[in-house]
């Protein structure tokens, strides 16, 4: 299989198992627009580049998640919830809630330990705060990014991590792309996609 053809696959999965629900396809589209926001301000304002990345779009986007989606069987795909999770290239539910946990607790933790043991200057008033604040969430999700790419390399192929952190970085694209349209069903009362294409995938 090659690169591209990988990252198809690694989409398409994302896509049919987990992104059925109308409500989750549209929280999705709003996180993916925080995020291009995001990539935008990373440049010149960590805080405002923070504010779109975890507050508004990690926060939608796994809000979508943990209430929207199904986890029942999934007649669509024929596979129960656990096979999916257990299946899933990137990070499943569990994962999700120890960097989600992480993320929470990271405020409160710079608060009592202002330097976080010498990785930043002490901040002396709330603009510093948060601005270390800021640059502890990005780095965050930098971590997040590489550890489990390279985790990826040992337990299935260097390729196949490589095409799920291209797949990360360039979501906020292809879900803009993907589910544009998904509040205008959600408007029309089309709570769940039907999926057609997931019967037919020829067509």
């Amino acid at each position: 299989m090659t690169f591209l053809e990988n990252l198809k696959e690694q989409r398409w999965d994302d896509h049919r198992y987990y992104h059925q629900s109308r409500i989750n396809q549209s929280l999705h589209l709003f996180s993916a627009l925080s995020f291009l926001c995001a990539y935008v301000s990373v440049f010149f304002n960590p805080i405002l580049a923070a504010f779109f990345g975890w507050i508004l779009a990690m926060v939608s986007r796994q809000s979508g998640h943990f209430f929207f989606e199904p986890t029942g069987y999934d007649t669509i795909n024929q596979a129960t919830n656990e096979h999916k999770e257990e299946i899933k290239v990137g990070y499943n539910i569990r994962r999700k809630i120890v960097l989600l946990s992480v993320w929470a607790l990271s405020p409160l933790a710079l608060y009592l330990e202002p330097s976080l043991f010498g990785i930043f200057e002490a901040h002396n008033n709330y603009y510093e705060y948060l601005y270390n604040l800021s640059v502890s969430w990005i780095a965050l999700g930098a971590f997040a990014l590489v550890f489990r790419t390279v985790h990826l390399f040992f337990i299935k192929d260097i390729q196949s991590g490589l095409v799920w952190l291209t797949k990360i970085l360039t979501d906020p694209f292809h879900d803009v792309k993907l589910y544009h349209k998904s509040p205008l069903f959600l408007l029309n009362g089309e709570l769940m996609d039907p999926m057609p294409h997931v019967h037919n995938p020829h067509n």
